[in-house]
């Protein structure tokens, strides 16, 4: 997909979130080669700014220069995958517990319009749609209870898990894992933490069951 730069603003940074949401999808996979002159060349700016936007892409773990060669799509690392999981799963569930006491009805009609929206995404086989509603499904869990810089901080550790949800989604029935935000919200319309708390933990543990077949099956994704 062509990114539309706009010229009044900063360039760089539009370049690293093109790229960066690019890594993300499986649009570039691990392993190719990006040059800074063709990249430069296909959206119309100077190399500079794609220069800038390869040193964050490294310096997130996204990217690797290789002495001689050139810059690369790092594979995936596990390590980073289950250290952003664990984060996530100790941040949420206590989140979650916090909103079970304060949820009101306008926020649960919400939720449950966000989870109709993932099933239509299901039922259009549209994978990367639904995972941009998963995070705005969690996303709005932590505004909600007051805590959107605290999701602003995991969005930042999560880099490498949200590769391999891409990838998941494509892989296994995504379904379940509309299930499993039906009975996070569930927690909250009882207004029991204990509930929501349980049902948020077997949610973010899904990954575990998923990670050991999609490693073995495609190996050359992947670095420890």
């Amino acid at each position: 997909m062509q990114p539309t730069i706009d010229f009044t603003l900063s360039t760089a940074p539009q370049v690293y979130d093109w790229l960066r949401d690019a890594i993300l999808r499986g649009a570039l996979p691990p392993g190719t080669r990006l040059s800074e002159t063709e990249i430069g060349q296909q959206i119309g700016v100077s190399r500079q700014p794609v220069r800038e936007a390869f040193i964050r892409l490294t310096a997130d773990g996204l990217a690797e220069v290789r002495p001689q060669r050139g810059t690369y799509i790092r594979r995936i690392s596990i390590s980073a995958v289950l250290s952003a999981r664990l984060i996530r799963e100790a941040v949420e569930s206590d989140l979650i517990r916090m909103l079970a006491e304060q949820a009101d009805d306008k926020l649960i009609t919400q939720l449950d319009q966000e989870i109709a929206e993932q099933s239509e995404a299901v039922a259009r086989d549209d994978a990367e749609t639904f995972v941009r509603l998963d995070d705005r499904f969690h996303r709005l869990l932590a505004v909600a209870v007051g805590q959107e810089a605290v999701w602003e901080v995991l969005e930042g550790l999560k880099s490498q898990m949200n590769r391999l949800r891409y990838i998941t989604a494509r892989t296994f029935d995504i379904q379940k894992l509309i299930g499993q935000h039906a009975e996070i919200v569930d927690g909250l319309r009882n207004h029991d933490p204990a509930l929501a708390e349980a049902a948020m933990r077997r949610h973010l543990r899904e990954l575990l069951n998923d990670l050991p077949e999609i490693s073995r099956s495609r190996p050359e994704l992947f670095i420890p």
